[in-house]
């Protein structure tokens, strides 16, 4: 995680703590078994790029091998910054947080269930998503249509510039024979596909993980529980809804969102799955939502067997 330190830093001990015949060598030698290297905190040595160290979700700091920011956008919505960075590559930072590298595609391929599902002539449609990720994804497993609606130009200029890596050609031209981007809020979006009869066959939702609080109560609570219901009036009765969750570590925030998928409208059912993100340096959890009415569709849409 940390770069070789060329620094050695001391770190006090006894020779009481000695197996009795190394207490017996020199002083040289009890003085360099006490050493250990550590690494440097290299913030504001002229080396470090601004905002490389920024905390996981258990509260341990990483720091990040950036070399530049590339890109920076102060928006109606949030700060976007994309740094590059050698493990990495290009990294989407929101609001100070790592939001997606050119190293994760394993992230990407958890939110689309990769391996468990055919998107072959399905409809989609992607919440968010404005690295471009899932939609390059999907376009290359046959779809009938996906929309992605993303509220923020900058985070898809910022991505078609500087992370070419996550998103390919996908989003060069925002729509085309059998896709469209639309850069706007999503609720309204979906709303109007509610009140056109408009269905999917899969919503994806890569908006932002699961809060964490002590309770599921607030104005980032009520977006969420808005988002789900909104989501299965749009999919069609067999759909499946995917979602990040939040930090494997994350246990208490993670019950409480499934008790909340509990109170839905409609009874679902759900499996999660772990997947280790890279730029993250942590294992994150994935969700796969269905109608508990839906099961044996469910079951026989999916191209593997569901294990609980």
């Amino acid at each position: 995680m940390f770069a070789p330190c060329k620094q050695v830093h001391p770190v006090s001990c006894s020779s009481k703590s000695l197996h009795p015949a190394r207490a017996s060598l020199c002083p040289l030698h009890t003085v360099l078994s006490c050493f250990r290297r550590l690494p440097a905190i290299r913030h504001g040595d002229g080396k470090a790029v601004d905002g490389s160290y920024m905390p996981t979700v258990d509260g341990r700091w990483v720091e990040y091998d950036f070399t530049d920011l590339v890109y920076e956008r102060d928006t109606p919505y949030q700060n976007v910054c994309i740094y590059s960075s050698g493990q990495y590559g290009g990294c989407l930072v929101l609001d100070g947080d790592m939001n997606l590298a050119e190293s994760d595609l394993p992230y990407t391929l958890a939110i689309i269930g990769d391996g468990l599902e055919s998107y072959k002539n399905k409809r989609v449609l992607i919440l968010g998503g404005g690295d471009g990720g899932i939609l390059n994804q999907l376009m290359k497993r046959e779809p009938a249509y996906v929309e992605m609606v993303e509220i923020d130009q900058a985070v898809i200029d910022g991505a078609v510039k500087h992370l070419r890596g996550i998103c390919g050609s996908a989003m060069d031209k925002l729509e085309g024979p059998n896709y469209k981007v639309r850069v706007e809020d999503c609720i309204p979006a979906m709303k109007e596909h509610i009140a056109n009869g408009t269905q999917f066959d899969f919503v994806i939702n890569d908006l932002t993980a699961i809060p964490i609080s002590t309770s599921p109560h607030g104005s980032f609570w009520d977006f969420m529980r808005e988002i789900l219901d909104l989501s299965f009036q749009v999919l069609k009765p067999d759909g499946v809804y995917y979602t990040q969750g939040n930090s494997a570590c994350a246990q208490p925030a993670l019950a409480m969102y499934e008790s909340e998928l509990m109170k839905l409208t409609h009874r679902v059912d759900f499996v999660t799955s772990k997947v280790c993100v890279p730029s993250y340096n942590e294992l994150w959890v994935f969700y796969e939502i269905w109608r508990k009415d839906h099961e044996e569709a469910r079951a026989a849409n999916r191209l593997k067997p569901l294990s609980r």
